[in-house]
Order: C-alpha cells, then sequence, then structure tokens
C-alpha cells in the first residue's frame, strides 16, 4: 500500500487545479476568438477604438483622481549660485563686519531664537522660554536634539561661553553693546537664564546671535581669536554647513560650496547647495550675474540693476529699515538753529523727485524718523519675474544729475516766502556778497556726506534745490571712514546726509535721546528734549507692542514739529535670484542677511503627494 505525505499530496492536489484553470482559461479564450471571427472588418475596426477611447478615458480619469487627492510639495535638490563683493574673512558671530561674512555666517549659525520674515521671532536653539513679570529675567529651555555641524550637542556651556566672549572689552566685539550689563547663567545642560540690569524689552532680538561651539573655541584667546581658521572653516548649528571652499594661490578663499544640515533645527533645508563666488568689485559681480555664471546678488543697486538684460530671473524689492535724512548741528552753526531755516530748507525739497531720479524710485520718502513699513506693519514681499523697460540701461538713469534742478521753482518759491515772513531779506548780488541775509549774517552752511554714489547724487540734488530757493551750500564729500572719525564722531559738521540703521525693533534711543549726543552716542542732530526722552526711555521698557509703538507715534509727532532734521526716505533693498526659486519671502530687514531668515524653507525642485501624506502647511494648496 502506497502512502503519500501532505506535501505530495498537496502537490498533487495543486497540480489538478492549475491544469483545470489553464482549461477554463483556454475556453473563455476561444469563445471571444469564436465571437471575433463573426464580426466584420469594420466591426473590428470600431470595436477596437471603442476599446482604446475606454482605455484612454480610463487613464484620464485615474489621473484626475490622482490630481484632486494630491498636492505640489517642496522637494529636496536644487543649488543657488550668490555673488558677493569682497572676500569673507569672519564668518563669525562675533566678528562680522562686511555683508559676506554676515551672509555666510546668518546661514552656518543659528542662535536661541529666529526671526522670521513677517518680523516675529520664533524659538531656534531654543525649545520655549519666558520673561519675568518684572521683564529682567529671560529663561531659555533648549531642545534636547539639537546638535553642532560636527555632531557635537548644543548645550547651555555653548551659550554662556558665546556671550561670555562677545562681553569681553579684549575681543571688541561689535555684538557686545547688546550684552553690557546681562548676567548670564545656567541652572543646568539645557536652561540658560539671562538677567537684564533694567527691563529692555528689544532684548529678545539679542537673542537670535549664532552660538559657538565651546570645546572648538575655549582655548583661543582674544588675541587669537581673530586669526583662528574656525573664522573660515566655521563650524556651527544652522541650516548650512561648509561643504567645498575654494582658494586662490594666495590659500584666499574664492568659493565657498554650503551643504544642507540635515540636523537643522527647524527641519532639514531643501535646497541642496547653496554656494557663494566672491569678485574683486561690482562691475566684475554684475558681470558674471548678466552671463549667468551665477544666479543671486543681494543689495544690487538701482543703475546695475537697470542694465541687467536676462529674462530668467526675478527681483524682491523690499524697504529697509533705514532712515536717510540730513542732519542738522544747531550748535555748530547758529543759523540752523532758526526754526524758519530749517523749515525752509525742508520745503525746498522734492523728496519724492529725489527718490525717482537717484534710486530709480526704489525707496520711500519720509516725513519722520520711523520707516513707514515698521509702525503699519506690511507683509513680507515675494519675489516677482523682473522685466528692464523698453530701453531701460543704464544711460537711462539720472543717478549723479539734479533731482530737482530747473523742476521745482514752485517749492523753491515757497522756501523763500518763509524766509521772507521771518525776516531774512535777499540780496541778488552774487555769492558769496550776496544771498539771504538777516541780523548782518548770511544764510550758507556745509552739508557732508560720503563717497558713495546714491548719497553724493542726493547731495548733489539737495544743493540744486536749495540753490534755487537762494540758499548758499557747499558740499564737502568724504571717504566714509574719514566721514566716521574725522567728521561724525566729532561733530564736526553744520549739516550731515547719512543714514542711520533703525532695525526691526523700532529702538530709537540711540538716535534721538539726549544722553547719546556725544560720540559714541548716534544722535546726529544734537537733538534734547525732556518730553521725548521720557518717552524714548519709557518705549524701551514697555514689552506690549501695540503700547510702545503708541510711545513711538507720540515721540515722532514732537520730534517732526522740532525739525531738528529732514528725514528723506527709505531706499529698497534689492535682490535679484532664479525665477526658479521659490518659498522666498523678504521682510523688514535689518541688513541684506536677514533674507535667510527662512532660507531652510527655499526650493527649487517640487513633487506630487497624495493630500494624506503632505506637509500640513501644503496640503491646504489647491492644485
Amino acid at each position: 500500500m502506497e502512502e503519500y505525505s501532505d506535501d505530495v499530496a498537496e502537490s498533487t492536489s495543486g497540480g489538478w487545479k492549475a491544469a483545470l484553470m489553464k482549461e477554463r482559461r483556454a475556453n473563455r479564450l476561444g469563445a471571444v476568438e469564436a465571437t471575433l471571427r463573426r464580426f466584420s472588418p469594420s466591426e473590428r475596426v470600431l470595436l477596437y477604438m471603442l476599446s482604446a477611447i475606454l482605455g484612454l478615458s480610463t487613464l484620464i480619469l485615474l489621473a484626475g483622481l490622482n490630481t484632486a487627492a494630491s498636492v505640489v510639495v517642496p522637494a529636496h535638490g536644487g543649488t543657488l549660485i550668490e555673488g558677493e563683493i569682497g572676500p569673507a574673512r569672519f564668518i563669525n558671530p562675533l566678528l562680522t563686519i562686511s555683508q559676506p561674512d554676515q551672509d555666510l555666517t546668518a546661514l552656518i549659525y543659528s542662535g536661541l531664537m529666529r526671526a522670521l520674515p513677517d518680523g516675529t521671532l520664533v524659538p531656534d536653539l531654543a525649545k520655549s522660554y519666558t520673561v519675568s513679570a518684572d521683564g529682567r529675567t529671560y529663561t531659555f529651555k533648549l531642545r534636547p536634539e539639537v546638535s553642532f555641524h560636527d555632531s557635537s550637542s548644543v548645550t547651555a556651556a555653548d551659550v554662556l561661553f558665546t556671550i561670555q566672549e562677545a562681553q569681553d572689552p579684549a575681543l571688541n566685539s561689535p555684538r557686545r553693546a547688546d550684552w553690557v550689563g546681562v548676567v548670564a547663567s545656567s541652572p543646568d545642560p539645557s536652561t540658560v537664564v539671562f538677567t537684564l540690569p533694567h527691563a529692555y524689552a528689544p532684548f529678545i532680538q539679542n537673542t537670535t546671535l549664532g552660538i559657538l561651539p565651546k570645546a572648538l573655541w575655549e582655548h583661543t584667546s582674544a588675541e587669537e581669536f581673530p586669526f583662528s581658521p574656525l573664522n573660515t572653516r566655521p563650524v556651527g548649528s544652522g541650516p548650512y554647513k561648509i561643504g567645498k571652499v575654494a582658494t586662490d594661490q594666495s590659500g584666499a578663499a574664492v568659493r565657498y560650496d554650503l551643504s544642507p544640515f540635515k540636523d537643522f533645527a527647524l527641519g532639514s533645508p531643501y535646497l541642496s547647495r547653496i554656494s557663494f563666488v566672491f569678485f574683486d568689485n561690482s562691475d566684475k559681480l554684475v558681470g558674471a550675474l548678466g552671463a549667468g555664471e551665477i544666479d543671486a546678488v543681494a543689495g544690487i543697486t538701482p543703475a546695475d540693476l537697470l542694465a541687467l538684460d536676462r529674462s530668467d530671473i526675478a527681483l524682491a524689492s523690499v524697504p529697509l529699515p533705514r532712515v536717510f535724512g540730513v542732519f542738522f548741528n544747531q550748535s555748530r552753526n547758529a543759523l540752523l538753529a532758526d526754526a524758519s531755516v530749517r523749515e525752509a530748507l525742508d520745503t525746498a525739497i522734492d523728496k519724492q523727485a529725489i527718490i525717482t531720479q537717484n534710486l530709480n524710485g526704489f525707496g520711500a520718502s519720509l516725513a519722520g524718523p520711523i520707516p513707514p513699513e515698521i509702525l503699519e506693519k506690511t507683509e513680507p514681499a515675494t519675489p516677482q519675474l523682473f522685466k528692464r523697460a523698453p530701453g531701460g540701461s543704464a544711460a537711462s538713469s539720472t543717478v549723479g544729475t539734479s533731482a530737482v534742478d530747473g523742476v521745482n521753482n514752485a517749492r523753491a518759491g515757497q522756501a523763500r516766502a518763509i524766509l521772507q515772513r521771518a525776516g531774512w531779506t535777499f540780496d541778488s548780488a552774487a555769492p558769496p556778497a550776496g544771498g539771504w541775509k538777516k541780523d548782518k549774517r548770511t544764510l550758507s552752511f556745509t552739508l557732508a556726506t560720503a563717497n558713495q554714489p546714491e548719497l553724493v547724487a542726493t547731495a548733489r540734488s539737495l544743493e540744486s534745490a536749495w540753490k534755487a530757493a537762494g540758499i548758499t551750500v557747499s558740499v564737502q564729500i568724504y571717504p566714509l571712514s574719514e566721514l566716521n572719525t574725522s567728521v561724525i564722531r566729532p561733530r564736526n559738521y553744520d549739516a550731515l546726509l547719512f543714514g542711520e540703521v533703525v532695525g526691526p525693533e523700532l529702538d530709537l534711543y540711540a538716535f534721538w535721546h539726549s544722553s547719546q549726543r556725544n560720540d559714541p552716542g548716534l544722535n546726529l542732530a544734537m537733538y534734547a528734549n525732556t518730553r521725548t526722552d521720557a518717552l524714548l526711555a519709557e518705549a524701551r521698557a514697555t514689552t506690549d507692542t501695540g503700547a510702545r509703538d503708541k510711545l513711538y507715534a507720540q515721540f515722532a509727532d514732537i520730534l517732526v514739529k522740532d525739525r531738528p532734521a529732514i528725514f528723506l526716505y527709505a531706499p529698497n533693498f534689492l535682490y535679484v535670484l532664479p525665477s526658479t526659486l521659490q518659498g522666498v519671502e523678504l521682510g523688514a530687514l535689518t541688513t541684506p542677511a536677514d533674507r535667510f531668515a527662512d532660507v531652510h524653507q527655499w526650493y527649487a525642485e517640487t513633487e506630487r503627494v497624495w493630500e494624506l501624506f503632505a506637509p500640513l502647511e501644503a496640503s491646504s494648496r489647491s492644485i
């Protein structure tokens, strides 16, 4: 008697079943073939056509369903090549000087907090923070998972070390003023406490300072700090890290290639590479941009922008929180202490003409000390496809020519009337004998400014406008370094054409409080008013944003009436970048480097995924 194992039985049973199924399929195919043989040739063609239409319709329906149920989301990939003038020497948050330094530092380092394009601050290395009721104590909790680019953990010790170095007078860091008087402590490795000598609402902005890894820097003395190789081969915790560095024969870096840091606290960046290429001057930079050798230039001038002829670029234009104006030193030239003189000087100027002619329209006129976008809280701007105006070129710009010559007769007449009402009389004799006279004094003064194209052009425009009103002015142009050391610091000027970097936190104390009239204070108009002093002191101690804005509005009203300066314009920041780059939003920038606030969300590639699996911010987008 033969015996079969279970395996043999199952194998035999499976064989019979397979054979039976094969026979059934053959019978069905035979029936179909028999039916087709009964069709005429034309009926077969019609059947094939209908079958093809059915198949195509099915595919279209499936594609439509996939589209309806999916969204386009950013994908990893793509590159960006930025051009810079001059080398990067100090890629270090405590030592940054130039724009290349600041740009690379913004990408490589991160702080406890991070500023977003809309001006709000969000925790970066920090997980959370609290502020004491008296506004003097800030307590930060660090994220447990954050690390530097070398994979070492970021701890409170790194934060304390960075602040201590910033406070060290021997290092002379540009950020030292932000931390003077602040006591930093750490009860445990994940907690940092800052204690301020008095309440200071804008302090939270200072915590965006990039954090250095203590382990790499702790044995570097203040004297050695500027010479450390870590300044050009930095290690931080920001969204991008150093990849490749190309150098010239002298060993100086001519190009940096940055790669994304996948463990960045706010998420892995999308762009697979951001490169920086350094040029000797603006002509070479703009030439490389025009030739397509680089993709982007930050802070391009209006004249260079008009000369650009590329159809594949976009332009982001946003107001800078900077106030350019003429600041009067009434103590040096007593004639400028006459309120009617300052009013006449202000009335004679066509501010919009200056912006149009000297900035090619990229700016906003000012009536006071506060840039318009700060109190108005304008939305961040997105880049728009750049199209050069027909015939537009650098030659069509009138930079360096008068913005008011021959077109401001009405304003000149109004200025003359103001002086006449104040008792000034006009002598039509040629200068220096002629001009406006009062009490045996002739109205004349000097205007000092820096040797920078827009400032020189603006100074010439002002000179022309005032001369049209019969007011004698002599323009004095200095190299920027000489202007700072020989003119601004000793307050050696009658009137100064210059700019102030206000910043998004709107702390105007340093610019207008009477205690800041002398160097190193920035009260360039030597302004003193007890009422405005009180408002400024109260505003910087007020943590409520709405209340603080009201205090600054009251301050601005008083200042405008006193007219210690003529407020001209806030220039726009111009950023040329590839039209294919998406996710870029630019808000109120203190420096050009602030454009990288949300760089981890920039992208050049996309992919389609089902909405169920898409990130929350992408799922709301309609396709």
